[in-house]
């Protein structure tokens, strides 16, 4: 596997050269900072440039022209990172050697003509057209409530900071979907291609000279963009004593989310061995939670440990009966109190880097997965795979527990059944 980054002045170009795989996929990236109320706005722009467009103005003449291009698939999604949004549009399609000369090209022109080339009419987009994704957002708004686990995460984060974009539905906001019209919408469009920074990624056997190319030809971009904000969080004063909140739902289980404050972490164990940590904490049938609250106390019918590096929290989500709040609680307070005094063993430890390596092998044999890995690489400086692999490694105890005496309780919220 090669990896090339070219500086193309407005945007950065990353090929990732390998002959593992007989598809070639494309990732246009766009981001930029976070603003609360054009979360929304950006969720049904993404939908509608996959809806149509100038040359494919119907859903189905979109799907026909993927047909024709033996079956290529064309997908976004928009997710945060940190202080921004990104929004990332991805084309997957066979190479050339597997189809026919020419079959790669004509991809990036169909994405290039999803992207750049709406379908407009005097600076509005088509108004059936935003109907018909207003009322896909509102039926996906209304049933926000139908996964109480997701829903439970969502509110423990609200909880935590209501200002900070840890508080942000990804989904949006029913009151700003009501707001969008053909107009306001079209603007911000132009905006995002004008002022959100891009990178374009591409991964499979192709040619570094032809590829170039391919893109130059077809995504323009003439204004130079920069970060105007750090990517992490800035971290948050912690609290002197745990906020403990309760919400009543339907439920025949009640979803506990548990947020705990990251602070004080070096770079090398924000991304080292803070993962391992979380790993022996709550990942998996051998983790510390699973052991002793789902298997030994019989408390729990799930529960698990994740951090999330950029935003400086680590959650911890349980099923349980609400009846067990306290006891559920209190044993995981243990369980976290016992990991600073370094209570698991070097098995623990080395089973830990096993479950790292495995997933950094898995990782490999996705190509959307090896594109994210080296474009966490230019947007937060991580280091690349096999560096990664060799510093997991040489993680010790004592590394795991000085991360441990840097992670603290901030909120508790259980949303309990009736």
């Amino acid at each position: 596997m090669k990896y090339i980054r070219k500086d193309l002045g407005s945007y950065n170009l990353h090929i990732i050269k390998t002959k593992k795989f007989k598809s070639v996929v494309v990732q246009v990236a766009l981001r930029t900072p976070i603003i609360k109320e054009e979360i929304t706005m950006r969720n049904v722009l993404s939908d509608m440039l996959l809806l149509s467009s100038e040359k494919y103005p119907t859903k189905r003449e979109i799907a026909l022209k993927s047909q024709d291009l033996y079956a290529s698939s064309i997908m976004v999604e928009d997710l945060r990172l940190g202080n921004y949004i990104n929004t990332n549009f991805y084309l997957s399609t066979l190479n050339d050697k597997y189809t026919e000369e020419g079959n790669l090209e004509e991809g990036i022109i169909f994405l290039s003509e999803l992207i750049n080339h709406p379908r407009v009419v005097d600076n509005h987009f088509y108004e059936e057209d935003l109907e018909i994704i207003k009322r896909q957002a509102t039926a996906s708004l209304e049933r926000i409530k139908e996964n109480p686990a997701n829903y439970s995460l969502i509110r423990l984060f609200e909880n935590m900071d209501k200002d900070s974009p840890l508080s942000y539905r990804p989904m949006g906001y029913i009151e700003d979907l009501e707001k969008i019209n053909t107009s306001n919408l079209y603007i911000y469009y132009k905006n995002m291609m004008k002022i959100n920074m891009m990178d374009i990624l591409v991964i499979g056997d192709v040619k570094e000279e032809e590829i170039e190319n391919m893109i130059t030809e077809n995504f323009q971009s003439n204004t130079y963009k920069k970060a105007r904000k750090p990517y992490r969080l800035e971290e948050k004063k912690l609290r002197s004593k745990k906020m403990i909140v309760k919400e009543k739902e339907d439920l025949t289980q009640a979803k506990l989310s548990i947020g705990c404050r990251l602070y004080d972490l070096t770079e090398e164990e924000r991304n080292y061995a803070l993962t391992l940590y979380s790993i022996i904490l709550g990942t998996g049938g051998d983790s510390k939670l699973f052991k002793n609250i789902r298997e030994k106390h019989s408390v729990a019918y799930y529960i698990n440990a994740t951090p999330n590096k950029l935003d400086n929290v680590l959650t911890i989500r349980a099923g349980i009966t609400k009846e067990n709040l306290k006891k559920v609680v209190k044993l995981i307070e243990a369980e976290l109190q016992a990991m600073k005094k370094g209570d698991f063993t070097e098995e623990d430890l080395n089973k830990a880097k096993e479950l790292f390596n495995t997933s950094l092998d898995e990782l490999e044999e996705s190509p959307s997965r090896i594109m994210n890995a080296y474009y966490m690489m230019e947007l937060l400086g991580i280091d690349d795979i096999k560096t990664r692999r060799e510093k997991m490694n040489k993680v010790l105890k004592e590394d795991i527990v000085s991360v441990a005496k840097k992670i603290k309780i901030d909120t508790v919220y259980c949303l309990e059944g009736e």
